[in-house]
């Protein structure tokens, strides 16, 4: 007999999760961590430091425009090694709780890189020794890392990963960040708060390529007013490190030739799944250009093993979406019933400033559905508290079907964008019409009432705009 009922491999927010719901569940779970610490990617060189960071940026911009709230600030100075320090106190804050949780649910965890070693086994690889875990389950959650660009290799010191560029030693003058994505407009934004002068570089024509496009279109005009330089459609051709720095050439949306120099260069172009050397070549799972193929249940064509998280083909790679999806893998083998993830139900959020949260399909998607659309739209600036933060740029975009109302996505871009999209979560997850959402009553005076305006702006009757 097995020692275990399932043996999880990562411990990232996909592996932690699955591992604590097996607890509840009432399996012997035991995880196998390649790092001496709990947490993976996400909580120590993710997304947690990251949101750090751009909460540190958020309070320095307060500062900064402190005088038309009423305050004399002066003497206003960053400094950059408590900012540090107070990240990586948060982080190990937060790995402790992950021990402590394994623990409260009778979770084991061993140090190790484990593999796949066929039905019922893992190899855990240390100091050059090997051990067997056997497990009637095998839940697969290494993760992924930063994709490099061809013949452009980091160094961690002016060439910078997502990892690097978050112990940076001082705040550079100068930044050049190749990629437009989530990662990439975050890290512009904080060093943009932080006084540096960022460049974006963008192979895609639009920022944020992912969302709806009179989202991209806002972040962009944004951006810009705040002197972040960006160049889409821009193919980098090459990077040269010198003294100052990295000089980088490119060719331009109109294919002109041109050249920047900075002190750092951060490659945010994507992240690739990390499922070699994880032993499975030895199982029937199919893989998909390094991803993972799976079920509604998560699980691979091996029976017995299970794909969450960053490797699984078809899905965002979100630490949330691998949360549920670890849900769902252990509840499936604790024999319960559950229900299959919809990529459709899974939100995004995207902690730039502006801040953007999305969810269901864009505009352009719901027509190419097939779907005859009608949309609305509630700008901030219509918003009293919004006004009161200071902050009433942006927008609510709803997308619905005409024919009978109901919401297939919702697109927002402006002040704690992040947190109510909790709303919109919710009424795509309950399926809810426009009508529906018109009778709801939003507090007042809240951005979240925003919303409220933004359901109503598809039949016309917005209140405050």
């Amino acid at each position: 007999m097995a020692k275990y009922d399932v043996a999880i491999i990562g411990s990232g927010p996909g592996g932690y999760v699955a591992a604590i719901r097996a607890g509840e569940l009432g399996l012997k779970t035991v995880v196998v961590e390649k790092d001496p610490f709990l947490g993976g990617t996400c909580l120590h060189v993710g997304c947690i430091p990251t949101k750090v960071l751009l909460h540190h940026a958020d309070v320095y911009d307060h500062f900064k425009n402190g005088e038309e709230l009423g305050f004399e600030v002066s003497g206003l100075k960053i400094n950059w090694a408590n900012v540090l320090a107070r990240k990586d106190k948060i982080v190990k804050k937060h790995a402790k709780g992950i021990e402590f949780l394994f623990k409260k649910n009778k979770v084991e965890w061993v140090q190790g890189w484990g593999r796949y070693e066929g039905p019922g086994k893992v190899s855990v690889e240390k100091d050059g020794k090997t051990s067997i875990i056997e497990a009637n389950n095998v839940l697969m959650v290494s993760g992924s890392e930063a994709r490099a660009l061809p013949g452009i290799e980091p160094d961690h010191t002016t060439i910078l990963t997502n990892r690097s560029i978050l112990e940076l030693p001082a705040i550079p003058k100068t930044l050049i960040v190749v990629g437009a994505g989530a990662v990439g407009v975050e890290f512009a934004s904080i060093y943009n708060s932080f006084g540096t002068q960022v460049t974006i570089l963008e192979a895609l024509p639009r920022v944020v390529p992912v969302e709806d496009e009179e989202i991209s279109t806002e972040l962009e005009k944004t951006f810009r007013k705040k002197n972040i330089q960006i160049f889409t459609s821009s193919k980098v051709e090459s990077v040269k490190k010198d003294a100052a720095g990295v000089t980088v050439s490119f060719k331009d949306k109109d294919g002109k030739a041109q050249s920047l120099q900075a002190e750092k260069l951060l490659l945010a172009v994507g992240r690739k799944p990390m499922t070699e050397n994880c032993g499975l070549e030895k199982s029937k799972a199919k893989l998909d250009r390094g991803f993972v193929n799976v079920s509604p249940t998560m699980e691979t064509d091996e029976k017995g093993l299970y794909a969450i998280g960053d490797i699984v083909a078809g899905m965002p790679q979100l630490a949330h979406a691998a949360m549920m999806e670890g849900i769902i893998a252990v509840t499936t083998i604790a024999g319960k019933p559950t229900k299959p993830l919809l990529r459709t139900r899974i939100p995004n959020a995207t902690y730039c400033e502006p801040q953007i949260g999305s969810i269901g399909l864009t505009e352009k998607e719901a027509i190419a559905a097939g779907h005859q659309v009608k949309t609305g739209k509630f700008p901030f600036v219509g918003n009293s508290k919004a006004t009161i933060l200071g902050n009433h740029g942006g927008f609510i975009k709803v997308v619905s079907d005409e024919k009978y109302g109901e919401i297939l996505g919702i697109h927002i871009i402006g002040p704690l964008a992040t947190e109510i999209l909790s709303e919109a979560a919710a009424v795509l997850h309950l399926e809810g019409t426009i009508d529906d959402m018109m009778h709801m009553v939003h507090a007042h005076p809240t951005v979240w009432e925003g919303m409220g305006d933004a359901f109503a702006s598809v039949r016309g009757l917005q209140i405050n705009v």
